[in-house]
């Protein structure tokens, strides 16, 4: 042992050597993989989104019918579904609602009246109007859409 106190750079180059030996050797322990699962939720329209938009179809619909000098005769959609459809959580049915509610039916139904006065384009911009009016009141995300429909 005395031989390896005395030999410094021995020692030295001997300690180097296992520290390079022992760092090449040592194996990698590989990264655990672990995927993060991300998992969306995905929105679902309430039943009252679906039916506004089932609304939103028809209109264009019936716009561009107008627009072509047809005139409609019948309303496929059943709009007093607007007073039991489930709302958007969040939503409720408020006194203000329920009052747009009734005149906007009364005004697509005006629409379809062919013993009507107005004109065509007038009861239907109508009709939008009275879309836009209760949008600015109760839920106000689809007024640049709504206000395509209207007829110039």
């Amino acid at each position: 042992m005395a031989f390896y106190y005395n030999n410094k750079s021995l020692g030295f180059i001997l300690l180097t050597g296992l520290l390079i030996y022992n760092c090449k050797n040592e194996e990698k322990a590989p990264e655990s993989a672990t995927k993060k699962v991300i998992e969306y939720e995905m929105y679902q329209p309430s039943e009252m989104a679906n039916f506004m938009n089932a609304m939103y179809a028809y209109n264009e619909q019936l716009k561009t019918k107008i627009v072509a000098g047809e005139t409609p005769s019948a309303m496929p959609l059943d709009l007093l579904k607007l007073h039991s459809a489930e709302m958007t959580s969040g939503k409720s049915r408020t006194e203000n609602w329920q009052s747009f509610v009734n005149v906007f039916i009364e005004s697509q139904n005006t629409i379809i009246d062919t013993l009507s006065n107005l004109e065509l384009k007038e009861r239907f911009n109508a009709s939008i109007n009275n879309c836009l009016g209760c949008h600015k009141t109760e839920c106000t995300g689809p007024i640049p859409k709504i206000k395509k429909l209207l007829i110039q």
